[in-house]
């Protein structure tokens, strides 16, 4: 015989003979098959449901959420879930919902205060090592969250979009699993553009246990959910229509852009409640090979090779094509904002470098002497900062430092600041064009490095090559840096120094 207990999220059975505990189902979970789940895993699984585990007795192995003291000898158990700590959840920079409006939404940026800890450190010249390592996962080709999904404490998952996997990082038995998609799931494969999910949280739908986001895929946008103790994760469908790009979310609107049945590209609105909106027919414009979309001015900007499609709810979306010959150089970076506050991306005409205004019908242009590598304000042309507007002069420091070449990979927004900060890596004993550095060419010494009150040397690296594929995360209070080459991902502490 079994007793039945009830707690707010799952139900248990406790084993009249053994006076063992099962959970048989929870919120977001349905029934679980605890014998599978639990494999390996009855820790990990205990922290995700809020049990309780023995401290000083072997009567069960695990308790249901809530029990303070073992049934059977008195004794106290540890009660997960009862003080949680409070990390910041981490979506990717590009889904920073907490940046203020006066910042493009979209871009490496974070609201996370990272130097605050980071330039603690000691200062450059001396050269750091990372604090900490995670092994990769197994499908190294990733973008990574950090959130709870509705379960008491913070867990990690690695999405690898073009194979569509779904990697679980188990941080007490320090592996990575494969979750397995439910019968019916999608296929979470997306190739069409650079990759863009938009958080649950952040849309006006009711919490539920597992949601993680809306993932753009090659049959349709749909809602992803996970099962962390079954390892298991599943999708409905939000719209059904070959997704063309990232979407991305502006004044409660969400924009599309999908295959129209007919080959050509259009745009479909929803509300921020997954409501149907209004749908744009764009016309014979490019079906991939676009950015994610970039927020600003109350207008959705996706960029392209050929040309910017600019939206904003409540009108029709514009096409804007580049002037003349001039090409967008995308690869450098991303737009960046001048002291009037109008967007520029840099690009070439074949003859020399440029900054052009975005959104506009007749874009005003700016010429540079060299290419400027950066986003949003961090700016750098070879190993040194510009300071002012984008096409302003580098502020020189060290003459040294025009044999290295910086590239930025993340910025801090923090408004006490009166220059921007982040993280970025120096190419060091570089001169060749940014454009080779930036391909598959090996840079033999480069350091990762903090830019902001104090210049820090994180650590060093030998032989990195495709510095575009590093990706930037932060967890469990870590600023992380991963990229698939390397054999172990490096981590340097967010705690303030005692």
């Amino acid at each position: 015989m079994a007793y039945r207990w009830e707690t707010p999220t799952s139900v248990w059975l406790e084993d009249e003979r053994s006076g063992q505990f099962v959970p048989v189902s929870s919120d977001g979970l349905g029934r679980i098959d605890w014998q599978a789940s639990a494999r390996g895993r009855l820790a990990d699984c205990a922290h995700l449901l809020g049990a309780s585990l023995p401290l000083s007795c072997d009567h069960a192995a695990i308790y249901p959420e809530g029990f303070a003291f073992c049934p059977a000898c008195g004794r106290p158990l540890e009660r997960l879930g009862a003080v949680q700590a409070r990390r910041p959840d981490w979506w990717g920079p590009h889904a920073d919902a907490l940046l203020p409006r006066h910042v493009p939404h979209g871009l490496p940026v974070t609201s996370l205060a990272l130097g605050d800890s980071l330039e603690e450190r000691p200062p450059a010249p001396d050269v750091g090592r990372c604090d900490a390592a995670l092994p990769p996962p197994p499908n190294a080709h990733c973008v990574f969250a950090a959130a709870t999904y509705g379960f008491p404490e913070q867990r990690l998952l690695a999405l690898a979009p073009g194979r569509g996997v779904l990697q679980y990082w188990d941080p007490l038995a320090e592996v990575w699993h494969v979750m397995m998609p439910e019968e019916g799931a999608a296929d979470l494969a997306f190739g069409a553009s650079d990759y863009g999910w938009l958080p649950m949280p952040q849309l006006q739908v009711p919490a539920r246990r597992g949601d993680v986001a809306l993932v753009p895929t090659a049959g349709g946008l749909y809602r992803l959910v996970v099962n962390p103790v079954s390892e298991t994760c599943r999708t409905e469908a939000v719209l059904a229509a070959p997704v063309a790009a990232a979407p991305g979310l502006m004044r409660r609107q969400l924009g599309v852009l999908v295959r129209n049945p007919g080959g050509t590209l259009g745009l479909c609105a929803l509300g921020a409640d997954l409501s149907p909106g209004p749908q744009f027919d764009c016309g014979a414009l490019p079906l991939s090979g676009w950015t994610r979309p970039i927020g600003y001015d109350g207008q959705l900007f996706w960029l392209h090779g050929e040309g910017q499609l600019v939206w904003r709810p409540g009108e029709a979306p514009r096409w804007l094509a580049w002037p003349d010959t001039w090409l967008p150089s995308l690869d450098l970076g991303g737009p960046t904002l001048s002291r009037d506050g109008r967007m520029w991306l840099i690009g070439h005409d074949g003859q020399s470098y440029s900054f052009l205004e975005l959104g506009s019908d007749r874009p005003q242009r700016e010429c540079i002497d060299g290419a400027r590598l950066g986003f949003a304000n961090l700016l750098f042309r070879r190993g040194h900062p510009v300071v002012d507007e984008p096409w302003s002069g580098e502020h020189v420091e060290d003459q040294h430092e025009d044999d290295s070449l910086v590239l930025p990979l993340l910025r801090s927004f923090n408004n006490n600041r009166s220059q921007p900060s982040g993280l970025v890596l120096r190419f060091h004993k570089y001169t060749g064009r940014a454009e080779e550095a930036l391909a598959n060419r090996v840079i033999a010494r480069t350091t990762v490095e903090w830019i902001g009150r104090r210049n820090v040397i994180l650590d060093e690296v030998a032989r990195l090559a495709r510095p575009l594929e590093c990706v930037p995360f932060v967890y469990a209070n870590r600023l992380w840096l991963h990229h698939p080459d390397w054999n172990r991902i490096r981590g340097w502490n967010l705690d303030a120094p005692t």
